[in-house]
């Protein structure tokens, strides 16, 4: 769920300002492209898969009943309409930085192009900080720590688990771990396993006739919100569950032949995931009663113990979840240590956040900040916010991005007039359209929790203060504007 990853090596950078050639501030040459479309397909796929699916199931249902594969499906939509645009972008820029190089290009606004930076980087520590409180919880589940202790007793140990789970990554992070794609497929199927396995009980469960299928068609609110407002904040909390697909850029400069490759790969995995995300969605309602199920942290989890009670999947499941989610919390937090110090290095965040270590050559300043934050989130949406914790920081991740691809479905249209040498991919102009007004218009107070708001607010301020000190040191020291020299060498090592 990112839109830079540390992968290192670039040709020339071009300046959107002037047209102009640079050179990069380091060398490296072209990226050998070493993916095919399987493995390209492989990579979406199992970026996409996650813990949202995993743990926000429950949740969608929470606000419209059983129907909570409508909110998927729409979501879904949204998320194709971005994919296209997505599509355009990257068969027409192959370099690995993502939305904040195509903001960059069609508007050329620095502090705009920090801002959608800072977000992307935002999202991947809410993503990561969700990550960790889900893994928590099936930590509980599959050591039956949850039904021996107290509500409040439970509540904490899952904060500190998590808290040390996002503090061991970063030991991880510290000791030098690159993102390799061979290694995705290998969590990637451990990920389809478990969203099997709740299939396969599923269906078992509905064979036997110890389902109810009526549920699906049950479409309640447990607000007073109309059927249609509730849909539509449950659409907004659904799309963590399709976010993803906007990583498969980053592999850009490796695929072989992109231009034709990329479209049919990155088509072809979100309707595969939509396939599985509605399908576990019908299941899941079918198979567990509303009521626990919009309980429960761990819902895929209620599945297999209704559906296949007595059988010892169930102690099995909760280490699937684990291994499902963990990478996750790896990959996004990597992701925002090395926007960090991608921004650090070009001059627009402290200089404190270029910190190298010298033999394992990780950004070790970078790391602990973007891990200090995601505790601090942590902390702060069980202690201050008293909220459910997944749902805050998923909504959160979800409203982040969507505000991303609104700006990515508009650069599109702008770029019309950029002229390229080569052949490329062209989504339709109404595509372009419907997907900045939906992603917008799912951005807004009537599809979104208030504490999203306040939560990515912070971050985001967060961000605006470090920017702010930096641009007065430049000017005030350094005699030098504050700005991208690179944009394109955002998030490389």
């Amino acid at each position: 769920m990112s839109s830079a990853t540390p992968t290192s090596g670039a040709g020339g950078t071009p300046n959107a300002a002037s047209g102009a050639t640079t050179a990069p501030e380091h060398g490296g040459g072209e990226l050998k492209k070493a993916i095919g479309p399987k493995l390209l397909l492989l990579f979406i796929v199992g970026d996409i898969l996650g813990t949202g699916v995993y743990s926000l199931t429950g949740k969608v249902a929470g606000q419209v009943g059983g129907a909570g594969w409508i909110p998927i499906i729409i979501a879904f939509g949204v998320a194709l309409l971005t994919a296209f645009s997505y599509l355009e972008m990257v068969t027409k820029y192959p370099q690995a930085a993502g939305a904040a190089l195509y903001v960059h290009k069609a508007f050329g606004i620095h502090f705009l192009t920090f801002m959608v930076t800072f977000a992307v980087l935002s999202s991947g520590i809410t993503s990561a900080a969700t990550s960790s409180v889900f893994l928590a919880k099936n930590f509980l589940a599959a050591f039956h720590l949850d039904t021996s202790m107290s509500e409040a007793s439970a509540s904490t140990l899952v904060t500190v688990i998590a808290v040390v789970f996002i503090s061991l990554v970063a030991l991880i992070n510290l000791y030098g771990v690159s993102e390799s794609v061979k290694a995705n497929v290998v969590l990637t199927v451990i990920e389809l396993s478990g969203l099997a396995l709740v299939l396969g009980v599923g269906f078992l469960a509905i064979g036997q006739g110890n389902a109810d299928l009526s549920r699906v068609v049950l479409f309640e609110s447990q607000t007073d919100k109309s059927l249609f407002m509730a849909t539509i904040g449950a659409t907004a909390l659904a799309f963590f569950s399709m976010v993803g697909f906007e990583d498969s850029v980053n592999m850009a400069e490796e695929v072989k032949d992109a231009p034709s490759t990329f479209p049919k790969m990155l088509l072809a995995g979100l309707s595969i995931t939509g396939v599985v995300y509605v399908l576990v969605s019908i299941t899941t309602v079918a198979v567990v009663p509303i009521g626990p199920l919009t309980e429960s942290d761990t819902p895929l989890l209620e599945v297999v113990h209704h559906g296949a009670p007595g059988l010892p999947i169930d102690d099995i499941f909760p280490f699937i979840s684990i291994f499902a989610v963990a990478n996750t919390v790896l990959i996004n937090m990597m992701m925002a240590s090395r926007l960090l110090y991608g921004m650090a290095r070009q001059g627009v965040l402290p200089g404190f956040l270029r910190g190298v270590l010298k033999t394992r050559r990780s950004p070790w300043s970078a790391i602990i900040f973007s891990t200090v934050l995601g505790v601090g989130l942590i902390l702060a949406v069980r202690f201050v916010f008293a909220e459910d914790t997944i749902a805050a920081l998923g909504g959160t991740t979800a409203l982040l991005l969507l505000a991303v691809f609104c700006l990515v479905n508009i650069a599109v249209l702008v770029l019309r007039r950029d002229r390229v040498d080569h052949k490329h991919f062209t989504t339709p102009t109404v595509m372009a359209v419907l997907g900045a007004v939906t992603a917008g218009f799912l951005v807004g107070p009537w599809a979104q929790d208030p504490k999203n708001y306040t939560i990515a607010a912070g971050l985001l301020g967060v961000g605006l203060v470090l920017y702010v000190i930096t641009y007065l040191y430049n000017g005030a020291v350094r005699a030098r504007r504050t700005r991208f020299h690179n944009p394109d060498e955002i998030g490389k090592e």
